[in-house]
């Protein structure tokens, strides 16, 4: 069949197909199911995607590292252009390569051309903000076609997320769906039930959706403007009275979707000149070295590590070495916890307005469908879970979970098609 689901998600990203009548995400990487959301322009023109980017840029070869893709969508980054070499190339054609390069592995795993897709996207794309969220997903639908998908229909990825759990359950239940990934928070509360599962129409089901941009690249950026950039001069006073450091250079470095604007060759004379200035030029030369070595992927990746390695252990060391002699950053979990509080009860809040779009109690909530990679942050979990506490809860699919039920959404829209 020439149907699939698509979930392009901002860290990692699934394709399906139907084989039989169920689900069957494509192997897209040798040995894997998901691909990481991440592509790696060599100098010599070559291009990398998921795996291969990210080795590539961590062995040193020369090149443009770029992850967290999905986050520009909506926002005016998408018509920007990022410098590759001496050419300039627009985040749009960015995005572009990328799924295409995935629309290409998935019909050679398959062996088969694949024309419609149900495309996933969250609940809101942009917050507080319609007119950029209908162009959010208006520049995906044309991407996508563009790549060359004939069909393309969207479904939120919390709805698609309850298609899959759906297959598991044996009575009916009103479940609330999270989906916490990296780069959105997105909440259904769906009717669910095996009698239910092969409604044609399932839209007096959907009893309530909601989201907030706030994932799991939210919580990269506030651990490292906490612990890791005070290392390099974020906060640090400058020579002239009652003036900081300016902290834009942190926040962006701190911001995967941000990280290549500190390539940009102003930026290298601005921080001389703010070394210069400042009380601890020692701090600064750290920051510039890492600029100078296009580096910046390279901490963020060592602080998300941390944080992912701190949802079982009490404490992770980020090794600094290659900067300073010496130099490391110790992250335990009240650090994690201290530093991101605000976003998890962020997310949690959600639960609460979904409860009163559908006009339930947290009591009537039977069970929480828990996925996407954020959800192994305890604090997160326990934020979400205190606020339905008589619920049962469901470990879902991590990354698999949403990819599934775009497929079985596609396979309901679509039909059968050779």
């Amino acid at each position: 069949m020439s149907i699939c689901g698509l979930d392009f998600g901002t860290s990692n990203t699934t394709l399906g197909t139907i084989e039989g009548h169920a689900p069957v995400l494509a192997a897209l990487e040798t040995g894997y199911t998901t691909i990481p959301s991440a592509i790696f322009y060599e100098v010599d023109g070559a291009v990398l995607i998921g795996r291969k980017a990210i080795e590539a840029y961590v062995e040193g070869a020369p090149g443009r590292l770029m992850r967290s893709l999905k986050s520009v969508l909506g926002t005016s980054l998408i018509e920007e252009t990022t410098r590759l070499g001496r050419e300039r190339v627009s985040f749009r054609d960015v995005i572009g390569y990328y799924l295409g390069a995935v629309k290409r592995r998935a019909e050679q795993a398959t062996g088969r051309e694949l024309r419609d897709v149900v495309h996933g996207r969250p609940v809101h794309f942009v917050d507080n903000s319609d007119d950029a969220d209908r162009k959010a997903e208006q520049t995906l639908r044309e991407i996508a076609r563009e790549v060359g998908f004939d069909d393309v229909t969207f479904q939120f990825e919390p709805i698609a997320a309850a298609l899959d759990y759906e297959r598991q359950i044996a009575n009916e239940e009103v479940a609330l769906i999270a989906d916490i990934g990296g780069g959105t928070s997105d909440f259904s509360i769906v009717r669910l039930g095996p009698q239910r599962h092969g409604k044609a129409n399932r839209a007096e089901d959907i009893l309530a959706n909601d989201g907030v941009r706030i994932g799991g690249t939210d919580f990269d950026r506030q651990l490292s403007l906490g612990v890791v950039m005070p290392l390099f001069g974020f906060g640090s006073a400058m020579k002239r009275a009652a003036l900081e450091v300016p902290s834009r250079y942190f926040h962006d470095l701190a911001t995967w979707s941000n990280i290549n604007r500190m390539y940009e060759p102003r930026v290298m004379t601005e921080l001389r000149q703010v070394r210069h200035e400042a009380r601890e030029p020692a701090l600064l030369d750290r920051l510039v070295r890492v600029v100078e070595e296009q580096r910046g992927h390279t901490l963020a990746m060592e602080v998300e590590e941390a944080k992912i390695a701190l949802s079982d252990a009490r404490q992770a060391d980020i090794p600094l070495e290659w900067v300073a002699p010496g130099l490391n950053a110790a992250i335990a979990r009240p650090d994690l916890v201290g530093h991101t509080r605000q976003l998890a009860e962020r997310i949690a809040a959600r639960v609460k307005i979904c409860l009163g779009q559908a006009r339930l109690s947290a009591s009537d909530i039977d069970a929480v469908f828990l996925t996407g990679g954020s959800v192994r942050l305890a604090h997160v979990r326990k934020a979400i879970t205190k606020a339905v506490p008589s619920a049962r809860i469901v470990e879902g699919d991590t990354f698999g979970a949403v990819g599934k039920g775009l497929t079985l959404e596609a396979l309901r829209r679509y039909g059968p098609r050779d």
